[in-house]
């Protein structure tokens, strides 16, 4: 009996040492370091970083709500506040901002191919705080061509991967991956990293996106899609005959009228490329040499 009390006490001794050993961080991984009244202090303080708190920790945090079922935590606090201090705060490192990107590059694939699951709102929130990410390197540039160029080839995998394409749920808020994607490739396309030979692959992701919904958006997806290709259309080393034969491609459309009535999947299609060019059509109006694609975009529409 003593020998058992004996060996008893040193196996607590071991675990309580090998518990010791593990870091807070890890130990503490589940619950959070603040509270719900403390982000809501920020946003209400004009996103200031509170005064003593370094910020990149905080992001670290807040990004543990990417994939939260609860709107407020996930959209209006973790997404708002990263997106705000990512854009507008100088105070983070390349460093600092490179392990972000590879965290939410990461997250992109976590449970792909799901629907209907909550899994998707790391995901699309990953894609949007992303987005923020290369909004910003738009101003302040921190991405090197090697990370630009994975960071394209991941946005456009997620979009063309993606297969749950909810955008508003009464419970759990904004879901909206298409669009949280668009925004990405539109900041993506107006970069200087961005090459002649991206075009066409961007574009016919935006193309098969509207395909492979096998529904009619109906939350502005449409139009955040067409915001990248009017971003595209703008530059000055777009290769004109390239978009030219892209919009052409979507005439092809036409043949849901082949048929009476006409195919659902097909003419699923055909209004979400409607919508899609009535949105480039806008976005080009006033842009710089893009007169005459808003132009070729208008008779498309008026042939449907």
């Amino acid at each position: 009996m003593v020998k058992w009390i004996v060996s008893l006490g040193m196996l607590l001794l071991v675990n309580s040492a090998t518990l010791a050993q593990v870091p807070s961080a890890e130990r503490t991984h589940e619950t959070p370091a603040h509270n719900r009244e403390f982000w809501r202090a920020i946003t209400k303080n004009r996103y200031a970083v509170p005064e003593g708190q370094p910020a990149f920790p905080l992001l670290r945090e807040l990004s543990e709500y990417l994939g939260s079922p609860d709107p407020e935590l996930r959209d209006d606090l973790a997404y708002t506040i990263t997106a705000v201090w990512i854009k507008h705060h100088q105070q983070f490192s390349t460093d600092e901002l490179n392990s972000l990107l590879d965290e939410w590059r990461a997250n992109l694939r976590a449970g792909i191919g799901e629907s209907g699951m909550d899994s998707v709102l790391k995901r699309s929130f990953s894609a949007l705080c992303l987005a923020s990410l290369a909004e910003r390197d738009l101003k302040a540039p921190f991405l090197t061509e090697g990370r630009y160029r994975v960071l394209l080839a991941d946005a456009l995998a997620y979009l063309r991967d993606e297969r749950d394409v909810r955008g508003f749920d009464p419970a759990l808020g904004w879901i909206h991956s298409a669009a949280h994607t668009a925004d990405l490739l539109t900041a993506l396309a107006g970069n200087p990293l961005f090459r002649a030979g991206d075009q066409r692959r961007v574009l016919d992701a935006i193309a098969g996106r509207l395909v492979s919904a096998h529904q009619i958006f109906t939350y502005g997806e449409q139009d955040r899609l067409a915001l990248v290709a009017a971003t595209i259309a703008q530059r000055k080393d777009l290769d004109a005959k390239e978009f030219h034969d892209w919009l052409s491609a979507l005439d092809a459309d036409q043949r849901v009228w082949r048929d009476s009535p006409p195919k659902l999947e097909l003419l699923q299609t055909f209004e979400n490329d409607t919508y899609m060019l009535r949105g480039l059509a806008v976005y080009l109006h006033g842009g710089d040499g893009a007169t005459g694609l808003q132009n070729e975009v208008i008779q498309l529409l008026q042939k449907r």
